[in-house]
């Protein structure tokens, strides 16, 4: 049907949605990114519905069972369909004043004119009727779709102004879509560059996740760079020409694209202290736990996996067998692409994960605490030191038995001036 075949959950529960909407008399759209990225030829995430029906009459056409109203201030109501999201139905509106620069003091609802002409950019002020068939556009935006062009709704400064996270969503779009940024909305981005800060760091971290993860990744760089904004978001890497340019060619490099990977190659090639820039960007950009330690450790595994064919198997083998290791083989395969490395050792690690079973990979401990406990041992530093020992040549193959590996963490205890308690 039309611009798209609505044969996905997501596609078809909107197309429900638009079909009651209208058959009670409303006006019912999918809106914004979807009906950009159907024109386009590329398959949406989402499908949202935009209608001149309220938010109560929403909730009463589809039931308060099957709605939820989670920005009904904002006139967005969530009706459940047969997936297990529910599809978002905004009410026309138009927005008052922004005082804080990021959301609207206060909305008033309106028509399809009005709601088009106070979104951000002109591809993403598009409507769609799936039953006519139909595109809707009171902002020129197929005409920027054709000219492959990111251009601000109206004013631009007025545009940036209201919300700077627009700033980052802009540089997004040019981005991942290969598209350039219209003059007047480039000079408004730097004209507000340093006022990006009051938008949070939740927002922030989503747009640089978005940018850093995808294709587009060398591009965002740049464009950041450009537009005054890499300076405010990511302090230091702006700072010589060398490095800039050497975390785009990172960007590009990192296949398949990937957020963390991304970041840690670049923090682990540019940054004069990488745990203080990782802190950095972890607090400011809201990383979870997980992502912070997936940096990190791509960023300290770096070199051993580089270098991995020359190393002792002992020394390269902890970082094939944790969580991160295939954002820290990522890293470290575009640090070297970048800078013209040797991808030897890369190579190496992932032969050896392909070719050896997860048993051969990481075998079982000969000697673990709880075997030295039982012969009287206390944990501390030479305890620890023992066990490293031991592991160590069970990894290199200098012994194979669990009596090899008991006699030889007793030596290093010995040595340490540690007795057994009787």
């Amino acid at each position: 049907m039309g611009l798209f075949d609505f044969d996905s959950v997501p596609a078809a529960d909107a197309l429900r949605i638009i079909r009651r909407l209208q058959s009670d008399g409303f006006v019912a759209y999918l809106a914004g990114g979807c009906v950009r990225d159907g024109l386009l030829g590329l398959v949406p995430k989402d499908f949202d519905v935009a209608t001149d029906a309220t938010p109560t009459t929403v909730r009463d056409l589809f039931g308060h069972r099957r709605t939820l109203a989670f920005g009904a201030s904002f006139g967005v109501i969530g009706v459940q369909g047969q997936g297990p999201t529910p599809t978002e139905v905004a009410t026309f509106r138009s927005d008052g004043k922004y005082s804080d620069g990021r959301r609207p003091d206060h909305v008033r609802y309106g028509t399809a004119e009005e709601d088009a002409l106070r979104r951000d950019y002109t591809i993403n002020g598009l409507f769609y009727d799936p039953v006519a068939d139909t595109v809707v556009d009171f902002v020129g935006g197929r005409a920027d779709l054709a000219k492959r062009v990111v251009r601000a709704i109206g004013d631009p400064g007025l545009r940036i102004g209201e919300d700077k996270l627009r700033m980052l969503r802009a540089i997004r779009f040019a981005a991942v879509l290969g598209f350039t940024i219209d003059y007047g909305t480039a000079v408004a981005i730097r004209q507000f560059a340093a006022q990006v800060k009051v938008t949070s760091g939740e927002r922030i971290g989503a747009e640089m996740r978005r940018m850093l993860g995808g294709q587009g990744a060398a591009v965002a760089i740049e464009l950041l760079a450009d537009t005054h904004l890499l300076g405010e978001i990511w302090p230091g890497l702006e700072s010589d020409r060398e490095s800039l340019e050497l975390a785009a060619r990172i960007a590009g490099a990192v296949q398949p694209p990937d957020f963390v990977a991304c970041v840690a190659a670049i923090v682990g090639a540019t940054a004069a202290d990488p745990t203080a820039t990782i802190d950095q960007l972890a607090s400011h950009w809201r990383w979870s736990t997980d992502e912070r330690e997936g940096v990190m450790r791509s960023v300290r595994d770096r070199d051993r996996v580089i270098a991995a064919e020359r190393l002792a198997w002992s020394v390269v083998q902890p970082a094939l067998v944790r969580r991160h290791r295939d954002k820290v083989l990522a890293a470290a395969e575009a640090w070297a692409i970048a800078v013209g490395g040797d991808l030897t050792g890369i190579k190496f690690c992932r032969q050896r994960i392909a070719n050896w079973s997860a048993e051969r990979l990481d075998p079982p401990h000969l000697v673990t605490g709880q075997t030295l406990i039982g012969l009287g041992y206390r944990p501390g530093p030479a305890f620890k030191r023992a066990l490293g020992s031991v592991r160590d040549a069970q990894l290199d193959g200098l012994i194979g038995s669990e009596a090899e590996g008991i006699a030889m963490a007793v030596g290093v205890l010995r040595e340490a001036g540690a007795t057994p308690s009787v």
